[in-house]
């Protein structure tokens, strides 16, 4: 039997994390170090699927803390910019920028991951998932085909049996691990089973643990203006449709 094609078992990941529509959800950061809850954050994320190139496009608006609420980040293509109501200002910010302990600006935004790398197969192998199940698995090594792309490469498990990814490490261009991230908790949401946690673990320090959540997953219009730079400054929220 023909060994599957990487990139079309990448891209199947992608469909079980990300639906193929518009939609909108609520993501929440959970930092803890040691055990011990240190930082929080609430993000509304908005995303629709570029039908030209394929890539996510996202709004995300800040909900909590209150410190942050109605800051806004953008990401257009591989350009994320980020704004700032107080002065009014948009600024170009880097996809590999700490958002919130481990999780990165790139991190949080809605991304098909076969357009931005490169997959081949490394194999099959054992490996236990985010509840500590033991899964067979695909282990897929992914470089970036661009430098502007939040990792330059990522070891990545996926189950064989239904393309749910499982595990990720990402890592530097020196080779550096940079973290490991497990995909749980997989429920019914918009017709599909997706992850509704990550659970990302740092490359160094294996005590500083950041836990991503996604809830309130809806079907629902992105209006293309949400997603110009420029509109930025007079973007109002439908608070009804959240």
């Amino acid at each position: 039997m023909a060994a599957p094609n990487a990139q079309d078992i990448l891209a199947a990941s992608d469909a079980v994390r990300n639906p193929g529509f518009p939609f909108g959800l609520t993501t929440t950061l959970i930092e803890y170090r040691s055990g011990k809850q240190t930082d929080s954050s609430t993000l509304a994320v908005y995303s629709k699927e570029d039908k030209a190139g394929g890539q996510f496009r996202s709004l995300i608006r800040f909900v909590a803390p209150a410190r942050d609420a109605n800051k806004l980040m953008l990401k257009n293509g591989n350009d994320l910019w980020f704004y700032d109501p107080s002065n009014k200002a948009s600024i170009r910010i880097s996809p590999q920028q700490r958002l919130l302990g481990q999780a990165a600006n790139g991190d949080i935004v809605t991304v098909n991951l076969a357009k931005d790398y490169k997959a081949s197969l490394a194999g099959e192998e054992d490996t236990q998932d985010g509840e500590r199940r033991t899964r067979h698995c695909w282990k897929l090594a992914l470089a970036a085909v661009s430098p502007d792309v939040t990792y330059h490469h990522i070891e990545m498990w996926i189950d064989t049996t239904n393309n749910r990814p499982v595990k990720a490490r990402f890592y530097t261009e020196s080779g550096r691990l940079l973290k490991t991230a497990y995909y749980r908790k997989y429920q019914d949401q918009l017709g599909q089973q997706r992850p509704t946690e990550t659970v990302i673990i740092d490359g160094l320090d294996p005590n500083w643990v950041t836990v991503m959540r996604f809830a309130d997953y809806a079907k629902r219009e992105v209006p293309e203006a949400w997603l110009q730079r420029d509109y930025l400054p007079r973007f109002k929220p439908e608070l009804k449709s959240e």
